[in-house]
């Protein structure tokens, strides 16, 4: 399943949330996989880790810091697995929350004031264990695909003002006030997913945009020529032959790049590999999720803004 978590239906919710499944695979029988069920003696019930946004902050970082403070344990987001919305009761309002599969790094359980147990259960046994059906729901779309996926992530360059307006080469056209604040916006962003290299087409807009994150692992940023508008309009084949290179280097790459490559790119890869990529449009600085088993693309997902949402 591949749903864009950003969307004008959004709007339509005043309170936000996010959370995970959060898997492992399993100590003693590595072949197999684990999810966390977190009970809330609050409410007295079994879920998924989830929590509300705090103010300034987008619904995938809230995921991995809600899962952190209820589990004490640091996690790195996958693929999207939907969103599921339900009034509040005793409230005229609308509670969304947003969901990823979110791989087990580092760290351990503590009880605290709003986990006191966490059990990790094979899926099927999470099944029993949970108090709501909407969390059955997410677990199904959880299972729907291997949990264990590698993820690619596709920038589009933050916003740069008019290429009319621009005077000199537009090879160097900078990021204007509101590009910058979206380069910085797509550092816990990027880094929830676990970026760790950083890939940029030849474009000074495009390298500004990822400088920040590069700047926050201490990474170089290489610069790829193939991957501009004009020579991936020239020859589209190298520019996807070496996105495919990046992908199958391992570790968690980023990537940017224009938006007359992109969506090309992304529709090439998800039509060679059977998968349906969501129908949205690439604005400057939204993110493609791309999820691989193997070499293969199983899922692609999309990120709109790095910026958080306005409730309406």
């Amino acid at each position: 399943m591949s749903v864009s978590p950003v969307s004008d239906n959004a709007m339509r919710a005043n309170i936000f949330a996010a959370g995970a499944v959060l898997w492992r695979r399993n100590p003693t029988a590595r072949n197999r996989f684990e999810v966390a069920v977190v009970h809330r003696p609050r409410y007295d019930d079994w879920s998924f880790p989830k929590g509300k946004l705090d103010p300034g902050e987008t619904a995938v970082v809230a995921a991995v810091r809600e899962i952190e403070e209820e589990t004490g344990i640091s996690a790195r987001l996958g693929r999207y697995l939907g969103k599921v919305t339900y009034p509040v009761p005793g409230h005229r309002k609308l509670k969304r929350v947003d969901y990823w599969a979110a791989a087990e790094r580092s760290g351990r359980f503590v009880p605290n004031d709003e986990v006191d147990e966490l059990r990790w259960l094979a899926p099927d046994d999470a099944f029993a264990a949970l108090s709501y059906p909407m969390d059955h729901t997410v677990l199904r779309r959880f299972q729907t695909l291997p949990p264990d996926t590698a993820t690619v992530l596709i920038v589009r360059h933050g916003k740069a003002g008019s290429r009319k307006n621009h005077r000199g080469d537009d090879r160097h056209r900078p990021l204007d006030a509101a590009g910058r604040a979206q380069a910085q916006a797509l550092v816990p962003q990027l880094l929830a997913f676990g970026a760790d290299s950083v890939v940029a087409a030849d474009r000074v807009r495009c390298v500004q945009t990822v400088q920040p994150l590069a700047d926050r692992l201490g990474v170089e940023i290489a610069v790829e020529t193939s991957l501009t508008e004009e020579e991936y309009g020239a020859d589209p084949q190298l520019g996807r032959k070496r996105a495919l290179e990046l992908a199958q280097r391992g570790g968690v790459p980023v990537i940017c790049s224009q938006g007359k490559v992109i969506p090309d790119l992304v529709r090439w890869w998800a039509e060679h590999d059977g998968v349906v990529a969501p129908n949205t449009r690439n604005r400057k600085g939204s993110t493609w999720v791309l999820s691989l088993a193997g070499d293969r693309l199983v899922a692609v997902d999309h990120i709109d803004s790095p910026l958080p949402p306005t409730p309406a």
